[in-house]
Order: C-alpha cells, then sequence, then structure tokens
C-alpha cells in the first residue's frame, strides 16, 4: 500500500525506463524542475512505469535526502499530470541488510512502489556464495515495506551472477515479485520466467496475455538491446536506459510484436541495438548529450563521470541519427 492507504500501481508488461537524474550544469544541483519535466515525458510516450534511482541515475552519486527529493518529486510530478497508474521502480542497493532495508523504507516514505536491490558484492567471496545470497535477499525481503525486484547485473557486483536456479528458489518468497536480467542471457530469462508464470504482453500467437492471480512475477530484460529477444523468450518487460532517449520507438517495438508484425518488429530490432550500443557504451554521459541534443535538456553527470569529448560527442551524433528520426516521427505526428 502507499502512504495514503492506496494500492500501488501494478507492474505491468511494457517499456520502463531507467531514468537519469538530472543536474544543473553549472553546480551540479538537483535540477528539480527538469526531473519532473522528464518524468511527465516518457509517461507520455507510453511507458508503463519508471525507475529511479538505479545506475543511470546515478544513485551512488547522491546524497540520502537527493534520493528521496528525486523520488518525492518524480512521483508528484507523474500525478499531477495525471499518470498516477505510472509505478517508480527504486534502487535500493546497500551492502548490508540492514542498509539495503533502510533504503527501502526510505524509498517507500518518498512515495516509491518497488524497491530493485542487487546482490552485496564487497566481500565477494563471502557474500557471493549461493546461501549467503538466498540469505541476504530474504533477509532483505522480510523486512521490506516494498515488494522487492531483484536485480542480476554481474558488471556492477563484482562478477557476481546468479543462475536461474537461485533466482526462482529467493523469487519464492510473497514479497519478491520480479527480477531484472542486466545479464542478457535469455535463456536464463526464458527458465525463470516459464517457472514463475511470468506476466508477458499479448503473444502474437495466442492472442492472449500470462498471468497468475496469486504472486504475480515480472521477468524484465535489462536492455532495450534485446527488447525483442526478451519477448520471444517469455518475459513480461524491458528497463532501458535508452528509453530516456528514444521511448516511443521502444514503445513501438512491444506494439509491433503483440500486433503479429514480427517482421517489422526485428527490423526495429536491428535499429535499437544499434542506437543501444552507442549509447549504452559510454554510460550515462552519452545518454544526457543525446537528451540535450534532441530535446534540450540533459546536461551532464556528476564528477567524476566526464563530459564528452568532441571526438565522442559526433561518435553519438552520428550513431543514433536513423533512431531518431524514427523517434522524431512519433512527435510530429501525435503534434
Amino acid at each position: 500500500m502507499s502512504e495514503d492507504g492506496k494500492p500501488h500501481p501494478p507492474l505491468r508488461p511494457g517499456v520502463y525506463a531507467a531514468m537519469v537524474t538530472l543536474f544543473d550544469p553549472v553546480t551540479e544541483d538537483l535540477d528539480i524542475p527538469t526531473i519532473r519535466v522528464h518524468a511527465v515525458r516518457l509517461a507520455q510516450a507510453g511507458l508503463v512505469g519508471l525507475v529511479a534511482l538505479g545506475s543511470c541515475g546515478e544513485a551512488v552519486h547522491l546524497t540520502g535526502e537527493e534520493r528521496k527529493t528525486v523520488i518525492r518529486e518524480t512521483r508528484l510530478a507523474l500525478d499531477e499530470a495525471g499518470y498516477q497508474d505510472v509505478p517508480i521502480i527504486v534502487g535500493a542497493s546497500e551492502q548490508s541488510v540492514r542498509g539495503t532495508v533502510q533504503l527501502c523504507r526510505e524509498s517507500k516514505d518518498a512515495f516509491g512502489d518497488y524497491v530493485l536491490v542487487t546482490p552485496p558484492s564487497y566481500y565477494r567471496s563471502t557474500v557471493g556464495t549461493e546461501e549467503s545470497l538466498y540469505g541476504f535477499f530474504t533477509s532483505v525481503a522480510d523486512e521490506s515495506p516494498l515488494p522487492v525486484i531483484l536485480y542480476n547485473y554481474p558488471h556492477a557486483v563484482a562478477g557476481i551472477d546468479m543462475d536461474s536456479d537461485l533466482i526462482i528458489r529467493i523469487s519464492q518468497h510473497p514479497n519478491i515479485v520480479g527480477v531484472k536480467f542486466t545479464c542478457g542471457d535469455t535463456g536464463k530469462l526464458t527458465r525463470v520466467a516459464e517457472a514463475l508464470n511470468a506476466i508477458t504482453p499479448p503473444n502474437p500467437f495466442t492472442r492472449t496475455p500470462n498471468a497468475t492471480e496469486s504472486h504475480p512475477y515480472v521477468a524484465f530484460g535489462g536492455k532495450v538491446d534485446f527488447a525483442l529477444q526478451t519477448l520471444v523468450s517469455g518475459g513480461s518487460a524491458v528497463i532501458a536506459g535508452s528509453a530516456n532517449v528514444i521511448p516511443r520507438t521502444c514503445v513501438h517495438l512491444f506494439h509491433l510484436w503483440s500486433s503479429g508484425r514480427i517482421d517489422e518488429a526485428m527490423k526495429l530490432q536491428k535499429i535499437l541495438s544499434e542506437a543501444d550500443w552507442v549509447l549504452s557504451k559510454g554510460v550515462v554521459p552519452r545518454a544526457k548529450y543525446a537528451m540535450q541534443l534532441s530535446y534540450g535538456y540533459g546536461g551532464y553527470a556528476r564528477e567524476p563521470l566526464k563530459r564528452l569529448s568532441e571526438e565522442s560527442s559526433k561518435v553519438v551524433t552520428e550513431g543514433i541519427e536513423e533512431v531518431m528520426k524514427i523517434e522524431l516521427s512519433w512527435l510530429d505526428d501525435h503534434t
């Protein structure tokens, strides 16, 4: 339940943006008005959920108060614009159970709806075992006031890569409602989605979504780079950093899949994969540069992340040219 006693918006099949956090380009203070504008723009583009304070959101660069401000202002902006049904998933990862639970509580107090949690990794040789990971996540889920989504992102956690058996075992906990696969392992995603009866968008062959009334589970692809592969594998949704830049194009891929236009979906996936490689290779600074280039806001990441060189800027400009023509054509059609 939310702070006012209402149920949290449900997690639905579709595209979620791993939101960037926007800063004043001179002071590096939070740019709250633009954070609000960005959240509403993404909802207007058809995204079914937002992820705040994840890897793309530079959570590791924010203070506790700043984290709460980002969540709260994002929720208020969505509600004021009529998007109360768009849930906010909050990155809430710490190295201890106690610290992670505290972030979960703070996320709830700031009007978050779900939390996204990575495995602990600092003491990898001790905490990286199957039993330790099982104990960590179930302990967090026991105490978290918000439903928990597992975050399997080996690159960010010293190479810890949870296998499908472990994810399925952990996910038996009633307060664990999904997993994000940024590992890119679609075989693993297939096994988990099948075992946990993950919700899905309408299938082009059956025309009906798959859903379970008790303990609904969401299997997220972790990048738009393999969005179509996620759907083919029985996945539910995609959480994508590139959706900050090209939200409508990402959403259109889902529409093509659900309407059975598979050839068109495959063609668009190739374009999305090329663009996602350009944007994600440089992590946050490239996405922010692309936003600035296309929408007039985006700015820069916080130090020590660096601003793009002239050469890198050119690579981004040229690398997203094709996909931005598609993205901006959707804007032209609705203005």
